[in-house]
């Protein structure tokens, strides 16, 4: 007998929380058994800035609980993720990261430096920052940028293992049926996918793409194990 679509629903909903251990076969890096893996590397975070309240007795606040990090830009599909991961996933014990990542110039005349291009960056996202503190003032909050000639899904992986994270979400937008024919023959011949389906294949941690699927509420969920799977607002 299989089970009832209310079973998976409220089974997808606790591994989102970081919640009981019967929760953790979801993925591979389910969100409460990443709680371990976070504490190990939250020493090593490359932080823009981050709450106030975080200062002092920030450290052993910032090992009791996940480290969330979250792929921003400015598109409404990464503002819809991240806006699904503080009602879904953030909670109060949890740090969050918003790691932007940018190209490098490649074969033209930049007459900006590097860091004049990071600070750009940082002014384009902290909006962002800003609405986490207004809906989580409890959780500390940090902006990366990584700016990159490779690959963007190979950089945001390898940040991810490299700020300790425990999960990953990522904004996805809406697969035409000709997209889907394409990613699909790719995906046979080994080429891989998008951006996000590389990150959900290769993250250590948990990854999550999130799609909102209508103006009337509810968002397509997307993990290793799950494609699409609806989840209301």
């Amino acid at each position: 007998m299989g089970k009832p679509a209310g079973y998976w629903v409220n089974k997808i909903r606790t591994s989102f929380k970081g919640g009981s251990s019967s929760s953790k076969s979801l993925d591979e890096g389910s969100a409460s058994g990443s709680r371990k893996n976070d504490s190990k590397h939250s020493k090593n975070q490359k932080t823009e800035g981050s709450n106030k309240n975080g200062e002092g007795g920030g450290a052993s606040q910032a090992e009791s609980g996940r480290k969330v990090m979250i792929v921003v830009d400015t598109t409404s599909q990464s503002k819809n993720a991240l806006q699904w991961a503080l009602t879904h996933c953030v909670q109060d014990e949890d740090n969050v990261t918003l790691l932007h990542v940018t190209k490098t110039p490649i074969g033209q005349a930049v007459d900006e430096t590097q860091r004049e291009r990071n600070s750009r960056a940082h002014e384009q996202v902290h909006p962002l920052k800003n609405f986490c503190q207004l809906k989580k003032p409890n959780v500390k909050t940090e902006i990366v940028v990584v700016e990159t000639a490779e690959e963007k899904g190979k950089t945001i992986v390898e940040e991810s293992r490299k700020q300790g994270a425990g999960v990953l979400v990522l904004g996805q937008r809406k697969r035409t049926s000709k997209w889907r024919v394409i990613w699909k023959w790719r995906a046979k011949g080994g080429m891989g996918g998008g951006v996000v389906e590389y990150c959900i294949h290769n993250s250590d941690c948990m990854a999550i793409a999130v799609r909102k699927k209508s103006n009337n509420g509810g968002y397509l969920i997307t993990t290793k194990r799950h494609k699409d799977f609806w989840l209301l607002a």
